[in-house]
């Protein structure tokens, strides 16, 4: 079975059942109460976040370096405030494991550490082998 298709089908599962199951420990007041308290918190840090995101890369581009791990980053910290918006425990468990810096930089080297980024080095040549051929000869182009 493909592993996406069991992803979308179990995260609301599983988000239901952290919500009732925490929602009878601690009141349905609180539960709410601390659901709308995690989104502030977390759409207020993504913001200092992608803001410290922002200004890293602009550092990058000014140094005329790749603002690629910045790109990336930006984008998990977009991701992690739509998941921090939307209700739910482990959605926003997700959402503050990619807002903070410590844990992203984790996160995104697992995912990425096929795609490292080498060195392209420009060359001034063009490798290859020659071979001399005589004028009568009938291999010449």
């Amino acid at each position: 079975m493909n592993p996406i298709f069991l992803i979308v089908i179990l995260f609301p599962v599983i988000e239901i059942y952290l919500l009732i199951k925490i929602g009878s420990e601690i009141g349905a007041i609180t539960t709410i109460l601390l659901i709308f308290t995690t989104a502030v918190i977390g759409v207020y840090y993504a913001k200092y976040e992608g803001l410290n995101t922002l200004k890293s890369g602009f550092v990058q581009l000014s140094r005329n370096q790749s603002p690629t791990y910045e790109v990336v980053s930006g984008a998990a910290i977009a991701f992690a405030a739509l998941l921090l918006i939307i209700p739910g425990f482990l959605s926003d468990l997700i959402g503050f494991l990619l807002i903070f810096p410590f844990s992203r930089k984790l996160i995104l080297n697992k995912f990425t550490k096929n795609y490292k980024n080498e060195k392209h080095v420009k060359k001034d040549y063009i490798d290859g082998d020659f071979e001399d051929i005589e004028d009568d000869d009938d291999r010449k182009i």
